[in-house]
Order: structure tokens, then C-alpha cells, then sequence
């Protein structure tokens, strides 16, 4: 798939989420979970083409990062919505679907710009005291006891 019919498949996965959304119920609940969803959803889109401008690959894998986050994100919310009956399963399916196989592709390609590798191994600056001290010792039988 090319990253232009990449930016066209993910704009419409957003213009999906906002159709799914403008027909949610009219509740206090659905209104905040609609709207979750409607931010993440339409996010994937915006991030993806923020992706492909990029000035470097660090800048590319993390855009690509983020627009994981948000197809991750739009999946969870379609699963709250689902799990509290206020949408039916099958009405979501599809668009579930979509944000998977969205997913998939992003994931790919973020190992793909890393190398092959899934995520960076960096170690902390900060420094554990205790990791340089020797590991503590198994408890003997008397500081077993509990009299």
C-alpha cells in the first residue's frame, strides 16, 4: 500500500468514526464516549499524514507511534461502547475491523523503519542503589518463624 492510499484508507476510517458517532444514542454517557472516540478516530487520519512529512525516522517512527496509539485507542472505545449495550456488535464490526487491520499495517511498518526491531532499547540514567549491593540472602529457619 502506498502512503497515499494509506492517507485516503485512514481520512476514511475518520469520516466512519464521525458517521458512528453523529448516531450514537443521545445520552450523557454516549456524548463522552462518542466524543473519545471521535478524537482518537479522526486522529489516526491526521497523525498518519503527519507521519509522511516527517523530517527524519526517528520523527516517522514516532508519528507512526502515536497513530498506533490512536487506532488502539478508537478499538477501545468501540469495545466500551459495545460492552455496555449501547451499541450493538455487529453495527461496530466492520469499523472494528478497519482500526485493526489499520493497526497491523502501522505496527509493520514502524518495525520495518526500525529495522526490524519492535521497540528501542534504551536504558534509564537513573541508577538503582540497591541494584549494585549483593542480592539479599534466603532466610534461614529462624528468621522464619513467626513466634
Amino acid at each position: 500500500m502506498t502512503p497515499e492510499e494509506m492517507k485516503q484508507r485512514t481520512k476514511q476510517f475518520g469520516i466512519r468514526v464521525i458517521r458512528v458517532v453523529e448516531s450514537l444514542p443521545a445520552s450523557r454517557v454516549c456524548n463522552i464516549i462518542g466524543g473519545q472516540l471521535l478524537r482518537a478516530g479522526t486522529s489516526v487520519g491526521s497523525n498518519y499524514r503527519a507521519a509522511c512529512r516527517a523530517r527524519s525516522q526517528a520523527e516517522f517512527i514516532a508519528k507512526l507511534g502515536i497513530v498506533e496509539k490512536e487506532a488502539d485507542e478508537s478499538l477501545y472505545w468501540m469495545e466500551v461502547l459495545i460492552e455496555a449495550g449501547l451499541v450493538k456488535a455487529a453495527r461496530l464490526a466492520a469499523l472494528m475491523s478497519e482500526a485493526d487491520e489499520i493497526l497491523s499495517i502501522v505496527v509493520a511498518s514502524s518495525n520495518t523503519a526500525r529495522g526490524g526491531r519492535r521497540r528501542p532499547t534504551r536504558k534509564s540514567a537513573i541508577r538503582n542503589p540497591q541494584s549494585a549491593m549483593a542480592p539479599p540472602s534466603t532466610p534461614t529457619s529462624e528468621q522464619n518463624t513467626n513466634g
